[in-house]
C-alpha cells in the first residue's frame, strides 16, 4: 500500500534500488545532492543537475520537463554519503511561470523497480517560491528512510543550493540554469493536446497517467507505452528477477469499440495529447481497437485522436515519436541495469582474496557474464519487438501524409495542388536512433511557427560519413557546407509557401554579399520571387526596418482592440524572412532589429529563418545567446544535436530535402506562382 506522506513524516524504504517519480503542472529542473551526517554538501561535485546527471548511485534527466524519473541505488553512493535532497526548481530565464504558486502543486513518487509504489509526496502549501528540497532519502541504522520536506525558496535554485552549504551557489545555479536553458533550446516542442472532440475510443492515444501511477512491464526503469506491450512479447513477464518482474500480466483486454464521430457528445478528450499508454490498473494493456490473444492488430494510418485525418496523422506521428523514445529508453536502461550489476558482482568476488583465483573464481565469473547476458538478450526481445511494431506502423502511416507532412520524394507531391487551408503543421526532417536507423520519425511542428528556425552552416558534430551517409567523403568543406545549408534554408521556404493558400505567407530574403543568387534559382525562375535580393548593408536596414514596423503596427492595433485599423496597404499574409550568411552586413542596430524581430515577430504573423554558423557571429559574445537559444536549430547534413521532450535522447536530425535529380521543387512552386498571379488579376 502506497504511503501518503505530509511535511515532516517519514517511511521506511524496502529496497535500496528505487526510482523517484516527479510529476509537475510545468517544466520543472531537477536535481539531487549527497550530501554527509548533517545533510550539508560541501563539493558542487556532488550535485546532480541537467548539467552533470550523473553520480555514482544517482542518474536525474538532463533538462526541464513536466515529468521526470530519477533512478537511485543507494547501495552503490559513496560510503561518506548519509542523506540524498531531490530539488526541484522553475527554469529561470525561459518563458514559463516564476512560482510554483502559479502551477499545480507539484507531486513526488517513490517505486520499486518492479513499479510498485512505496510513498507519495504532494507538495501543497507553495506560493512565492521558485525552488523547493522536495524530498530527503537518509540512513538509520544501515536502513534508509524517506523524508517529505518540501521547504521553499523564493530566491530560487540559488538560495536553495546555499542552504545546501554549497560554495559559490550563486555561480553553480548559473551554471545548472545555463544547462537547462541550452537543453531547452535544442529540445523539440511537445505537441499539444488534440482538440476537445478528439476520438476516445479504439486507436485513440490516451493520455499518460500520473508518473506514480504508471506500472513497469520490463527492465528496472521502464519507459515504454502499455501500448506497445503484448501478450505475446512481454518478455519474460511470469519469470521474475530484475529485468522481468513476476506477476505482470499481459493479457489482452477485450477490444474497445469503435470511436464515435465528432461532435456526438458520448466522448472527448480529456487533455489528452499524441501520448500514448494510459495505464490501469494491476498494469494491464489499455484496450487497443483489434487486438487479440496473438498480438497487436496490424498498424492503421490515423490510429489517433483527433477531428480530421490531418490531425489524427500529426497525433499519431508524435505518438511513434515519444513510443520510440520511451521503449530505447528502457532498453538502455535495462542494459545499465545489467553493466552495474555485473561489474558490482565482478568487484565482490575480487574483493574477497580467496575467490580471486582457480576454478570457483572462473565459475563465478561466467555465471555473473551469463547473467548479464541473459538480460540484455531479453532487453534486446523486448525493443525488438517495439520495433518491429513501429516499423510496421511507419510504414502505413508514411504513404498516407498529406503534402505538408510527407517527404519531397513521396509521390503525393505529384499530384500537388495549392491549398485552400493551412495546414496544422510542417516536416522540417526526419529524427532517428541509433537503436534503428531506418526507423525514420518525420519531425512535425505546429503552424504558424512559434519560434524561428536556424539553419546551422557550421560543422556537424557526427564526423566522417555525416555528408549523405558516405564514409570516403566525409566533412563537407565550409564553402559546401554552406551551400548545402542555403539550399536546405530555400527548401524550408519552399514548403512553406506550398502548404499556405495562395497570398497568405510571403518570403522575403536579406543576401547582402549576393552569394545567394544560385541557390534561389527555383523560387527565381517559377516566379514566386520576381528578381534576386539586393545586396549590401542598405538592403539589410531596409527590410529589417519595414518588417519591425510592421510588427509594431499590428502589436499596437491588437492591443488597443483595433484591428480594423490598420493601414489598407498593410499586407496581412504572414511573412517568412531569410537571412544569409549572417551576421555578414550587420551592425549593432540591425543586430537589435532582428533580435527584435525573432522575439516578437511570431506572435503577430512574421517569422525568422537564418542561414549562419554561430563562430562567425562569436566576435558579439554573449550578445546573441539570446538569439541562438531562441531558434530552432536545423543543419544541412545528418547531426545528433535534436533532443525528444520526454527522455532527452539525443537524435540524429536529417533535413527535408528534395531528392538529387528531382524536379519536384520547382514543379510546386510553378504551380505556387501561377496561383498567386491568378490571385492578383
Amino acid at each position: 500500500m502506497t504511503a501518503e506522506l505530509v511535511r515532516g513524516q517519514n517511511h521506511p524504504l524496502p529496497q535500496t534500488r528505487v526510482e523517484i517519480r516527479i510529476s509537475a503542472g510545468s517544466p520543472v529542473t531537477p536535481g539531487a545532492t549527497l550530501g554527509g551526517e548533517d545533510g550539508r554538501v560541501s563539493d558542487p561535485g556532488r550535485i546532480a543537475h541537467p548539467g552533470a546527471p550523473h553520480l555514482p548511485g544517482l542518474e536525474v534527466p538532463g533538462q526541464a520537463a513536466a515529468e521526470h524519473r530519477l533512478a537511485v541505488d543507494l547501495d552503490a553512493m559513496p560510503p561518506d554519503v548519509e542523506r540524498v535532497h531531490v530539488l526541484l526548481a522553475l527554469p529561470a530565464g525561459v518563458p514559463g511561470p516564476r512560482s510554483f504558486g502559479a502551477i499545480a502543486p507539484p507531486s513526488v513518487a517513490v517505486t520499486g523497480l518492479d513499479g510498485t509504489a512505496i510513498a507519495r509526496f504532494v507538495i501543497t502549501g507553495l506560493d512565492s517560491e521558485s525552488a523547493v528540497t522536495a524530498v530527503e532519502m537518509y540512513r538509520r541504522s544501515d536502513a534508509w528512510k524517506i523524508r517529505a520536506v518540501g521547504q521553499g525558496y523564493a530566491g530560487g535554485l540559488a538560495a536553495m543550493l546555499a542552504d545546501q552549504g554549497l560554495p559559490q551557489a550563486q555561480q553553480l545555479a548559473a551554471d545548472v540554469e545555463r544547462a537547462v536553458a541550452e537543453g531547452l533550446a535544442r529540445a523539440v516542442a511537445p505537441a499539444p493536446p488534440p482538440t476537445a472532440g478528439g476520438t476516445t475510443g479504439a486507436g485513440a492515444r490516451r493520455p499518460q497517467p500520473a508518473a506514480e501511477e504508471r506500472q513497469t512491464r520490463s527492465g528496472p526503469v521502464d519507459y515504454r507505452h502499455p501500448r506497445r506491450a503484448t501478450a505475446t512479447g512481454a518478455a519474460g513477464a511470469s519469470g521474475g528477477g530484475p529485468g522481468t518482474p513476476g506477476g505482470a500480466s499481459g493479457a489482452p483486454r477485450a477490444p474497445a469499440t469503435a470511436p464515435p464521430a465528432p461532435g456526438a457528445g458520448a466522448a472527448s478528450a480529456t487533455g489528452a495529447g499524441p501520448r500514448p499508454g494510459a495505464g490501469t490498473t494491476g498494469g494491464g494493456v489499455p484496450p487497443q481497437s483489434g487486438r487479440g490473444a496473438s498480438g497487436p492488430a496490424a498498424p492503421v494510418a490515423g490510429d489517433a485522436a483527433g477531428w480530421s485525418m490531418e490531425e489524427r496523422l500529426y497525433n499519431q506521428v508524435w505518438g511513434m515519436f515519444e513510443d520510440l523514445a520511451r521503449t530505447v529508453a528502457a532498453y538502455r536502461s535495462a542494459v545499465d541495469f545489467a553493466d552495474s550489476r555485473m561489474d558490482r558482482e565482478l568487484d565482490q568476488l575480487l574483493a574477497d582474496p580467496r575467490a580471486r583465483m582457480g576454478s570457483i573464481a572462473d565459475s563465478a565469473r561466467a555465471e555473473a557474464l551469463s547473467r548479464h547476458s541473459t538480460l540484455v538478450d531479453r532487453a534486446r526481445e523486448v525493443l525488438d519487438r517495439d520495433l518491429a511494431q513501429l516499423v510496421a506502423e511507419a510504414g502505413v502511416v508514411e504513404p498516407a501524409l498529406p503534402p505538408a507532412y510527407a517527404s519531397w520524394a513521396s509521390p503525393v507531391w505529384h499530384e500537388y495542388e495549392v491549398p485552400a487551408d493551412a495546414p496544422m503543421a510542417l516536416r522540417l526532417g526526419d529524427l532517428h536512433l541509433p537503436e534503428h536507423t531506418e526507423l525514420r520519425i518525420p519531425l512535425l511542428v505546429r503552424l504558424p511557427l512559434e519560434r524561428g528556425l536556424w539553419v546551422d552552416s557550421g560543422t556537424s558534430s557526427l564526423g566522417p560519413g555525416a555528408l549523405d551517409g558516405d564514409p570516403e567523403r566525409g566533412f563537407p568543406d565550409a564553402a559546401e557546407r554552406r551551400a548545402l545549408a542555403l539550399d536546405t534554408a530555400v527548401a524550408h521556404a519552399a514548403r512553406l509557401l506550398s502548404v499556405h493558400p495562395a497570398g497568405e505567407f510571403n518570403v522575403h530574403f536579406i543576401d547582402p554579399g549576393g552569394t545567394a543568387t544560385a541557390a534561389l534559382t527555383p523560387l527565381l525562375h517559377s516566379g514566386v520571387l520576381a528578381e534576386p535580393p539586393p545586396k549590401g548593408a542598405a538592403a539589410v536596414t531596409d527590410t529589417l526596418t519595414r518588417l519591425t514596423q510592421r510588427i509594431d503596427l499590428v502589436q499596437m492595433a491588437l492591443r488597443s482592440g483595433a484591428a480594423d485599423a490598420l493601414p489598407p496597404d498593410l499586407d496581412p499574409a504572414q511573412q517568412l524572412l531569410v537571412v544569409n550568411d549572417f551576421p555578414h552586413g550587420f551592425d549593432d542596430r540591425a543586430i537589435n532589429q532582428l533580435r527584435y524581430l525573432a522575439d516578437e515577430g511570431p506572435s503577430v504573423g512574421v517569422h525568422l529563418l537564418i542561414v549562419a554558423d554561430r563562430e562567425d557571429a562569436k566576435g558579439y559574445g554573449p550578445l546573441l545567446d539570446p538569439l541562438w537559444r531562441g531558434l530552432l536549430r536545423l543543419t544541412p547534413t545528418p547531426d545528433d544535436h535534436l533532443a525528444d521532450p520526454w527522455i532527452g535522447h539525443a537524435w540524429t536530425y536529417e533535413p527535408a530535402r528534395a531528392p538529387l535529380g528531382s524536379r519536384v521543387l520547382e514543379q510546386v512552386l510553378a504551380q505556387v506562382a501561377a496561383a498567386r498571379r491568378a490571385l492578383r488579376r
